[in-house]
């Protein structure tokens, strides 16, 4: 399945009814900049969104989200660069309403203007093919975020769910040190411990971990131990918090206690400059419906047989309070209610983000 196809997979029309009450209820985000880490958008690059989708991105309250491209390391270079196009028609298609990030100017100006910046994003590294010029091949084309590995070990290291691990290569020290060098943002969410400290000690830059959660509260793969959140942070780096069923034990659907028990860890570890919020899930509701969930499970088997899954998946990508179009509402409210102030607030709800991006995209 292409990118494009996948990014609108579950737009459904009963999935919008059933949502339309929740997205109206954007709450008040002060004077955050609130940058999305990781979030699937709805992408349509044949024609242009539907009002009901429309008034959903719009609710979200959100200046930019990251939008990732190229899957989980199961598209090719040719392939990418193609599904790449895709969203630049889609985001041609909506002017009034996206916004292609170029630049860290660009978030004031989605803000201003009531569009969503979206910036183009890889959590693989398969479609750079081992070939340190697809990093300025890709860069050039407007993708502005880039990993090191997915789940699996590629040419530059080793992901989450690799065994033996092979840390960061030494052509991966060389993509970090090209990626700092053409104002590419390094992220490791998917790359295993080895790898990603490896990482976080080559580069020049500042590093991400756009979306994971913290292994002390869940012992997960995909999540984080103290030691890597700490490094991460002490090179300047941002942590983003997820909304998958890795926060907590299966087939449990995660709850919002245990979502902030993430996000208050990653704070308490890393400091309120170092956190944020990375998704992982639908702009909009995720369908629940029978029907929608078939086909959720069926793309768990094809992760599966893509060698590609991590243990644990099932429960859908969301957090039982956080399933609406304005999570960002819900979260900034739940952070006062927790005694954070307004400081802390606008920098995990995207001044984090933003001050990163600001370091890494320059050249």
């Amino acid at each position: 399945m292409s990118t494009t196809r996948r990014i609108f997979l579950g737009t459904a029309a009963s999935a919008l009814a059933a949502s339309a009450s929740g997205a109206a209820m954007a709450a008040d985000r002060g004077q955050a900049v609130a940058i999305n880490g990781n979030l699937m958008l709805p992408i349509d690059p044949e024609k242009p969104l539907d009002p009901a989708m429309r008034d959903m991105v719009r609710a979200s309250g959100l200046a930019a989200a990251k939008q990732t491209i190229g899957g989980p390391g199961t598209e090719t270079r040719a392939e990418t660069a193609q599904s790449i196009a895709d969203i630049d028609k889609a985001v041609a298609l909506n002017p009034d309403l996206y916004l292609k990030v170029a630049s860290v100017a660009d978030f004031a100006r989605a803000k201003a203007s009531g569009r969503l910046g979206i910036i183009y994003s890889f959590e693989a590294s398969e479609m750079l093919e081992g070939d340190l010029g697809a990093i300025d091949q890709f860069r050039a084309a407007g993708v502005l975020v880039m990993g090191l590995s997915y789940n699996r070990t590629t040419p530059f290291a080793s992901g989450t769910m690799s065994s033996p691990s092979t840390g960061l290569t030494e052509l991966g020290r060389r993509a970090v040190e090209r990626m700092n060098a053409v104002g590419v943002t390094i992220d490791v969410s998917h790359s295993d411990e080895p790898s990603s400290l490896g990482a976080v000690a080559a580069s020049k830059k500042p590093m991400l971990i756009t979306h994971a959660g913290a292994n002390a509260v869940h012992a997960h793969p995909r999540n984080k131990s103290d030691r890597l959140m700490r490094a991460l942070a002490q090179r300047g780096g941002v942590m983003g918090i997820y909304e998958l069923a890795y926060l907590t034990a299966p087939p449990a659907q995660p709850s919002l206690e245990v979502y902030f028990a993430h996000l208050t860890h990653a704070l308490k570890v890393c400091g309120e400059d170092h956190v944020g919020i990375g998704s992982d899930a639908l702009l909009w509701p995720f369908d629940t419906s029978p029907e929608s969930m078939a086909q959720w499970n069926k793309s768990l088997e094809e992760r599966r047989a893509a060698g590609v899954a991590a243990p644990g998946e099932g429960p859908p990508p969301f957090v039982v309070g956080l399933n609406r179009a304005d999570r960002f509402g819900v979260i900034a409210e739940e952070l006062r209610k927790r005694g954070y102030g307004a400081r802390v607030v606008d920098k995990v709800l995207g001044g984090n983000f933003q001050r990163v991006f600001a370091e890494t995209w320059r050249t």
